[in-house]
Order: C-alpha cells, then sequence, then structure tokens
C-alpha cells in the first residue's frame, strides 16, 4: 500500500460522514446556501437591482429574481468581463470559463474565489466517495491520467481566461500532482490529434490506474495505443488501470465497446461538472443516480420540463421535486449566476439522498409534429434494442428528423456509427422503432396516423463523427456531439459520411 491510498481511506472515510450529514437535511442544506448567497451579494449591482436587502423567503426571491438564459444575462455578464467589480458577485471573478454557445457564440462564465472550490473539491470528493464506500484506493498510488483541454490561461481586462478544464488543472492538489499526466507542456497543445500522440508517447510505458475523460475521446484514446501495440488489450498495457472517470455525456452508448477494448470491466464514476458549477457525482456503486450537491455553493431550482417556455413557469427548490419527472435545472450560485437556466434536464430518482439522472438538454429535442421526442428517450430505445441484439457494438450516433424526404412520409434519420453492426440491420431498425414508440406516445400516434414513417437508420463509415468534429474545430476536450436535434444542421453534414457513399 502506498501513502495516498493509506492516508486516502481514513479522509474518504471523514469526506463520506460529512456528505451524509448535509445530504440528510436537503431543504435545511439548501436554505443556508440561498441565505449566504442573498447576503454576500446584497450590495453588489444585481443585488441591489433585485431588491437582495429585503428578500426573506423563497418566495421573495422568486418575485425579485427571474429566470434567465446566458442571453439574458449578457449585459452583467459583459460589465464584469470588462473588469468592473461588485457586479454579479462581491469583486471580480478569478477565472472567465470559456466556452461556446450555440446562439451566444463564445460564452464567458464566471469563477469566483469563492466557487472554485465546488469544482476541484466535488471532482475530489467523487473519488473518495468511491474509496470511502468500496475500500479500494491502489489506484491513487499510480499514474492518474485527466483528458483535458489545455490549461494555457489568457488574460482579458486583467481576468484569467480558459477553458474550464484547464483551469481545473491548476488547482490539482500537490498530493496528486506528482503522479499526474499528461506534463503540462503537453496538455497546454491545442490540436487533439497531435496532443493525443504525445500522451500516448508519455503514458504507454507508465503504470496508468486512474483514467479521466468523456467516453469518445477515451475511445479514440484507446484506439490510438492499439494502432501501435497490435492487437492487445488495454489491460495488457495498462495492468493495473482499474478507474475510469466520466462525465459529459450518457456512457451507456459507449460502455460495450470501451470495456471490450479494455478486456475487462472496471469501475467507474460518473460526474456532472459544467462551467456553471459542479452539479452532482456518482457517490455509490451500488444505488443509481448521482448524488446532488446541496451544499456546494449553489442553490437548486427546478422547472418542470413541459412549463419551460411558458410564460410563468413553476419553479421548486429540492423539497418540492417529484420522483420520474423531468425538471429544466436552474442554479443560483457563488459565482455569481442568478436564475440561471443552464440548458439540462434532469429527473430524480431517490429522495434519500436526492439522487438524479442527466435527461437531456432542454433545447436538443425533436418535435417536427408535435412529438417532442428527447434525448432520454433516445438513448433508452438504443439501449433496449442493442440489448435484444448483443452483438451490436456502437460508436456514436445522433438524430435529426427529415420532414420532406425524397419520397415516402417524413420520418426520424438515425445516423449511427457502429464497432459492430447488428446481424440484422433491417430488423434492428424495426425494433428501434418500436421501442421509441413505446417511450414516446406522440411518436407512436404519429406512426399509427401514418403521419411519419418509421426511422431509418443511416450507417456511418469508421471514424465519421470524428471526421465531423475535425472539420468543426471541435475535436477532443470537452467537446460532444448533440444527441438530437430539431434541424438538419449536422445531419447534413453527416450525410457525406454515409457508409454506401
Amino acid at each position: 500500500m502506498g501513502i495516498r491510498s493509506f492516508f486516502g481511506k481514513p479522509f474518504a472515510r471523514y469526506i463520506a460522514n460529512q456528505t451524509k450529514k448535509w445530504s440528510s437535511d436537503p431543504a435545511g442544506s439548501q436554505q443556508k446556501v440561498l441565505d449566504n448567497l442573498i447576503k454576500k451579494a446584497a450590495s453588489t449591482k444585481f443585488g441591489k437591482d433585485h431588491n437582495f436587502g429585503q428578500i426573506k423567503s423563497y418566495d421573495d426571491f422568486k418575485a425579485n429574481v427571474p429566470i434567465r438564459d446566458y442571453e439574458q444575462l449578457k449585459p452583467y455578464i459583459e460589465e464584469m468581463v470588462a473588469g468592473k467589480p461588485d457586479v454579479l458577485w462581491p469583486g471580480k471573478p478569478i477565472y472567465l470559463s470559456k466556452t461556446s454557445g450555440t446562439t451566444s457564440g463564445v460564452k464567458y462564465i464566471p469563477i469566483t474565489k469563492d466557487s472554485i472550490p465546488n469544482h476541484f473539491v466535488s471532482a475530489r470528493n467523487a473519488v473518495l466517495a468511491y474509496v470511502a464506500e468500496t475500500g479500494n484506493a491502489d489506484f491513487l498510488d499510480g499514474k492518474l491520467i485527466f483528458l483535458s483541454g489545455s490549461p494555457e490561461l489568457s488574460k482579458k481586462n486583467g481576468i484569467h481566461v480558459g477553458r474550464l478544464s484547464g483551469i481545473v488543472n491548476h488547482h490539482v492538489p500537490g498530493y496528486l500532482r506528482t503522479n499526474q499526466m499528461p506534463s503540462y507542456e503537453t496538455n497546454c497543445i491545442d490540436d487533439w490529434e497531435t496532443k493525443l500522440e504525445k500522451i500516448i508517447d508519455e503514458t504507454l510505458d507508465k503504470d496508468m490506474t486512474l483514467i479521466s475523460g468523456i467516453p469518445p475521446w477515451v475511445q479514440m484514446y484507446f484506439d490510438r495505443i492499439q494502432d501501435r501495440v497490435g492487437d492487445k488489450k488495454i489491460k495488457e498495457v495498462f495492468e493495473n488501470f482499474s478507474m475510469f472517470v466520466y462525465g459529459g455525456v450518457n456512457f451507456e452508448p459507449y460502455r460495450a465497446k470501451l470495456f471490450d477494448t479494455i478486456g475487462k470491466k472496471i469501475d467507474s464514476v460518473e460526474t456532472y461538472p459544467a462551467s456553471e458549477g459542479f452539479i452532482a457525482y456518482q457517490d455509490s456503486q451500488i444505488e443509481p443516480g448521482l448524488l446532488i450537491l446541496l451544499n456546494s455553493g449553489i442553490f437548486f431550482e427546478f422547472i418542470p420540463a413541459d412549463e419551460y417556455f411558458n410564460e410563468n413557469p413553476t419553479r421548486l427548490k429540492i423539497d418540492q421535486v417529484e420522483l420520474g419527472l423531468n425538471y429544466a435545472l436552474i442554479i443560483n450560485s457563488n459565482a455569481g449566476l442568478w436564475g440561471y437556466s443552464i440548458g439540462d434536464t434532469v429527473k430524480f430518482i431517490s429522495k434519500t439522498p436526492y439522487r438524479l439522472l442527466v435527461t437531456g438538454r432542454i433545447k436538443h429535442f425533436i418535435s417536427a409534429f408535435g412529438e417532442h421526442v428527447i434525448g432520454e428517450e433516445v438513448e433508452k430505445a438504443m439501449k433496449n434494442t442493442c440489448g435484444k441484439f448483443p452483438e451490436t457494438e456502437l460508436i456514436e450516433y445522433t438524430v435529426a428528423p427529415n420532414v420532406t424526404p425524397k419520397e415516402g412520409l417524413p420520418l426520424h434519420e438515425w445516423y449511427v456509427e457502429f464497432a459492430t453492426e447488428p446481424k440484422d440491420l433491417v430488423a434492428f431498425e424495426k425494433e428501434l422503432n418500436l421501442q421509441l414508440q413505446k417511450l414516446n406516445t406522440y411518436y407512436d400516434d404519429l406512426i399509427k396516423g401514418n403521419i411519419l414513417r418509421g426511422l431509418e437508420i443511416i450507417v456511418l463509415r469508421k471514424n465519421s463523427f470524428i471526421d465531423y468534429m475535425k472539420s468543426e474545430g471541435k475535436l477532443g476536450g470537452q467537446n460532444k456531439v448533440p444527441r438530437l436535434s430539431n434541424d438538419r444542421k449536422i445531419a447534413e453534414a453527416l450525410i457525406y459520411y454515409n457508409k454506401e457513399y
């Protein structure tokens, strides 16, 4: 047993006990956060504009602070980016996390001195929760790799600017620095493919025990390693690799292929990080779902997903949500985000403690005919279908409507890159359509009413999604392909990767 694993176990037990305390009083934990947020921000421009000094209850808060997306909060953010202090939070942010918005172009999300622990402490606690539950800590003694964006930072009016993963890289605890991979110099390489080759150079002969990253890019890392070592499984390359930490996308579509490449099943920990804040993490290998972090500087609100676009949607706090319903996630944080819609939808599956599943994006859906198919339904339909065709291995897929096909009724088109195709693609396609009908009654009605015809799978050639992301300048890092969209932009690009062309 190494020194990290030796000291990691008692520390993990301590963190687990602290977690149990705040998670057992969800309403109280959130009320403390809200009271602290309002008190600290009362003298800011936003606080003065929204009467923070008179807010005494959650109802007062809702009456004074409207729900906003980035565009609606942008006037305040622009003042903050210009270097003005005390706009959304006391003082100036210490970082601006630079992200790409679908409608806003470049977005700058503030990270303050108060909010930065939310990001790196939460990531640490996710791993410690695993150690506390399982007693497994040996992986802490080996080499750890975080496939992330560049840690190089620029400055804008005296504020450091960078990608979230790069910013958090600067706050990796000292006790992990010595076994962190890759090197800082390699991590600073912008071109993903060049960077990946250098990462392999540095890690191929190392005792890698923990690997963290978005599943499709970790798969690409493994594939490139196998290109070098021949037919070896990853378990033969990294004999002590035993922990996979991931976030950003649903793991299920990638699980079978990833574990096949590794050559064995290993334990994994799912996290739910965002530039706006670290929302939740998997705290158990036994119980499903992600533990929402109710004491980490974020006061959460939830809007029933089917009310999101209403003029006055219902706003709920944690003790008012119900199990099994989809909610749009709203955050108020010590980064200075207020009534902020991050665009995700979640569903609670437990209240003791509160654990959730990420079900999709509020604006990522298909409803060309009123079917309102969401990401959760698409992913569940694919998972159920693959379960009936166990030989099938997926690499990636996305779905789009085709309102005006060259012939026949309109339909949903599924652009799929397989690692291993189903033996009977026609039967697979029919089953997938049936599964989606079972999950979405509106879609079922449209099929039965001959408004839509059954979905069609368009099989894409190898590396289609990698090539597509490269063409968009979004290869690697934290970038991912939307699972579905209500327009044809992605579909029109992917059609040229059709395997039959």
